[in-house]
């Protein structure tokens, strides 16, 4: 049976865009450029939707092409962080087709922004939506090695589980906004990932269960003598027997097997 996003797929499939990433990049290669020229003032640009309601409705859009702050590293730290969104977003590309990373970046965006006019006064940013792309990456390639400062090996999956600590923490402790940004990210992640998850939580419930069904046939011992209780697992160098005198195919220990009484069925 084809899935929603199959159908959708189908009818609205050519006007994806491909390789969208690339443009998000060179966008806020740009801005920064203009911003480090005096050109262009990046406070204009993000997204405040209180100011978006007074008029400046481009905030709408134009956030999303606010790069990330320099930090501690400078620049330097932005070129990587450039470098990892393409990477990570060329890697869902590729495994989901160019409509549906659209489409994954195109709730984001929505949800984002539409949560956002629910706190008027804050300004918001585009990290979360980048977040986002980063926990659905380790979600589907979570072995994927990362160099932690250019040296220690980690795999993606343990960053993505430090990311949800984070995410947790900040949604307790930190601002109204922040927390409707986190909700944003979340909620745009479990529409893709939610049947995933589920199917796999059951996945690992069966397995559990066959596990422990398994280990307990090897763990019930094949043989167990009717008379003292002895078996094959307690008593492993035994010579266990089979009395053909008694009903019910009955088993008896080498001490046994001569001397027993013998079962008869009763037949009424």
């Amino acid at each position: 049976m084809m899935s929603l996003l199959d159908k959708m797929e189908r009818r609205w499939g050519r006007y994806a865009i491909p390789n969208i990433a690339l443009y998000f990049v060179i966008g806020q290669v740009f801005v920064l450029l203009a911003s480090l020229l005096g050109k262009i003032n990046v406070g204009d640009l993000v997204l405040v939707p209180g100011i978006v309601m007074q008029g400046e409705w481009w905030r709408v859009f134009t956030y999303m092409l606010v790069p990330p702050p320099p930090g501690v590293l400078g620049y330097l730290l932005i070129a990587f962080a450039f470098y990892i969104f393409y990477m990570m977003s060329s890697a869902l590309e590729e495994a989901w087709g160019a409509f549906r990373f659209n489409l994954f970046l195109l709730l984001g965006w929505v949800l984002t922004t539409g949560l956002s006019f629910f706190i008027l006064g804050s300004a918001v940013s585009n990290s979360f939506l980048a977040g986002s792309v980063f926990l659905a990456f380790a979600f589907l390639n979570p072995n994927f090695e990362f160099l932690l400062f250019f040296i220690l090996p980690v795999k993606v999956k343990w960053l993505a589980l430090i990311t949800w600590g984070l995410y947790a923490v900040s949604f307790i402790k930190g601002p109204g906004a922040v927390r409707l940004m986190i909700m944003a990210s979340i909620g745009n992640f479990l529409i893709f990932f939610a049947r995933d998850i589920i199917r796999g939580t059951k996945q690992r419930k069966r397995n559990v269960e066959r596990s422990i069904q398994q280990r307990a046939e090897r763990d019930e011992p094949r043989h167990k003598c009717v008379v003292c209780g002895k078996t094959d697992l307690t008593e492993p160098t035994m010579d266990f027997r089979y009395c053909s005198k008694c009903s019910g195919n009955k088993c008896y220990c080498s001490e046994h097997i001569r001397n027993h009484p013998h079962i008869v069925a009763d037949n009424g």
